[in-house]
């Protein structure tokens, strides 16, 4: 259908008194309208991400509806144990997102699906581990994670505690296609006292369970219980700084540190509590700088050694260290994981629990330092595809091998230390990483970033870096395509001066380039590997943002050297793709 009867069907169907009906009176402009109703916002598998708006390429009640009946769709064919066993939904502290997961329950509840609801906001690896807690056939995750304001998304989840797999998006995206906007969404109400209403009925029915904090403290201790050194082996009186962004991490995460024991954490006031505006920070981006700014002001204050920092729904975790000058340095995902692999590792190992079965799992854009720092312990490192639901996928095949998972991470300031709770978790990453800095500082004096060129000494000196464009609406939408076909058709036989050695194109899918028996499905995604040792770039556009990413990898004599080295291929590689119109 063209987007212009797309408008018109809207138009049509709409209640005059519907806000969302107003806000597309007023939309005048025909290349906005376009982008607004050209498709309908597209069921990856990471569920659906965009603006708020009215729209089929908008996130609202119907685009949330409509996904919401079509899961409930899926999961019916299962039959009436799985409508039984339910659907838990959390959310984030965005715009809607509270109504969108109470419409989500009254939708769920109208096709006869259990639904469990928390009392507010939940950070998302809560709703991950309350997954396998409560057994239920799947979740739901209302938050558009570290997007800008202006957007929402929807994350889909299931029984095994991960978000939904290739195969069974495949089967929910085929029901939710078969759903009418209007008219083929059981239990859609307006976004006011009728969800009110709507709601409270559910919940009277017993379709929908509020859930109590009991449940909170189950999570709790779960993340406690992966501590690797405790009390006296610990500086509890480091100084920190953590901010939440104004999103859910603030009082899951004090409280973890709280009964750790740190006895100086600070938190960024300003930021503490939930705005869906993000008004102190703008972008909510712990894996961009700028949004360390209130951070670094507090950390001066008080003498910080270490800021910490999660995003709106608490999956993502970044930090700065102070560096010797008193300074702070921002680290990109890899350098917060060799961090974190290296203090695992070595906590374990220390303590006798480093089983001989140990497994780690990165994604194929990750450093490979950290594969080398692993099999430095025994350890084997395997790759999956970007996001955590091929990173702790791989947990099912690594429990087959006979094999124990440890820890799993991305260059994107994702980690998930724990086996149960299957995402990405800002707050039991940002545990370990403050109890990695107490430890160090209390064995040896040292800070995170002497602990992180150690690290570079130790197991050679790697560079990373991890640029991407942003390129907007259709034409970015078809220039970003026009960009993989280019380089996918063309690709450069040598970069800066070195000899491109091996191509993968996962396009087709490929293999873990240490462990040939663990297959890569297929993605769009192309790595160019040089010949230097551990040299080597990716190209890849977001499931989940209008960017092509790019990731920049080598391994030199002096840290210096990496960093010119990496440099010059970044520039080579750039120059390629930025000359594609």
């Amino acid at each position: 259908m063209a987007y212009s009867e797309n408008v018109q069907v809207w138009k049509n169907s709409l209640e005059k008194n519907d806000p969302l009906y107003d806000e597309l009176m007023k939309v005048t402009d025909e290349n906005e309208l376009e982008d607004r109703f050209y498709k309908d916002l597209s069921f990856g598998t990471a569920g659906l991400r965009g603006k708020v708006g009215v729209g089929t390429n908008r996130m609202n009640r119907f685009t949330v509806g409509r996904a919401t009946q079509g899961i409930a769709d899926y999961i019916k064919k299962s039959g009436p144990e799985s409508c039984k066993r339910g659907v838990v939904i959390a959310h984030d502290p965005r715009y809607f997102s509270a109504e969108f997961s109470r419409m989500t329950a009254v939708i769920l509840a109208e096709n006869g699906i259990k639904a469990y609801t928390f009392p507010s906001l939940r950070p998302t690896p809560e709703l991950a581990f309350m997954i396998r807690r409560l057994g239920t056939i799947s979740g739901i995750n209302i938050t558009a994670s570290h997007n800008p304001r202006e957007y929402n998304g929807f994350k889909a989840y299931w029984e095994d505690g991960c978000q939904v797999s290739s195969l069974v998006a495949d089967g929910m995206t085929e029901c939710i296609e078969a759903v009418e906007y209007f008219g083929g969404i059981r239990g859609l109400t307006m976004l006011d006292s009728e969800l009110d209403k709507a709601y409270e009925k559910a919940v009277s029915s017993g379709l929908v369970e509020i859930l109590s904090e009991d449940y909170d403290r189950q999570y709790i201790d779960k993340i406690e219980s992966l501590a690797i050194h405790e009390g006296d082996e610990l500086d509890l009186t480091i100084p920190i700084v953590y901010t939440p962004l104004n999103g859910a991490g603030s009082i899951p995460f004090m409280q973890v540190m709280k009964e750790r024991g740190f006895e100086n954490v600070h938190i960024v006031e300003e930021q503490r509590e939930p705005d869906p505006d993000f008004t102190t920070v703008g972008y909510p981006n712990p894996e961009d700088p700028k949004a360390f700014r209130m951070s670094e002001e507090l950390g001066k204050k008080v003498g910080a050694q270490l800021l910490m920092a999660t995003d709106p729904d608490a999956d993502r975790f970044a930090i700065e260290l102070l560096m010797d000058n008193e300074e702070y340095l921002p680290l990109n995902g890899n350098q917060t994981g060799y961090i974190l692999v290296g203090y695992l590792l070595d906590g374990m190992k220390d303590a006798g629990r480093l089983p001989e079965n140990g497994a780690m799992v990165k994604s194929i854009v990750t450093s490979t330092m950290s594969s080398v720092m692993a099999e430095s312990y025994g350890v084997r490192m395997y790759e999956s595809l970007t996001g955590f639901k091929n990173i702790c996928g791989l947990i099912p095949y690594l429990e087959k091998n006979g094999e124990r998972y440890l820890f799993g991470y991305e260059e994107s300031v994702g980690y998930a230390a724990c086996g149960d709770i299957r995402d990405k978790d800002g707050i039991s990453a940002g545990m370990l990483v403050a109890e990695a800095a107490a430890y160090y500082k209390k064995k040896s004096g040292k800070t995170l970033y002497r602990v992180l060129m150690d690290l570079y000494e130790k197991f050679g000196y790697y560079a990373e870096d991890e640029p991407n464009l942003v390129l907007e609406g259709i034409e970015g939408s078809k220039r970003i395509a026009r960009m993989m076909e280019h380089i996918r058709s063309c690709p450069p036989s040598e970069i800066a001066g070195k000899k491109v050695v091996r191509l993968i194109d996962y396009k087709d899918g490929g293999e873990d380039i240490r462990h040939p028996d663990n297959k890569i499905p297929g993605t769009n995604a192309l790595r160019f590997f040089l010949d230097d040792p551990d040299t080597w770039f990716a190209i890849r556009p977001s499931g989940t943002e209008p960017k092509i990413k790019f990731y920049f990898y080598t391994r030199q004599s002096s840290r210096e050297e990496a960093l010119s080295v990496n440099a010059m291929i970044k520039d080579d590689v750039m120059k390629i793709i930025e000359a594609v119109e």
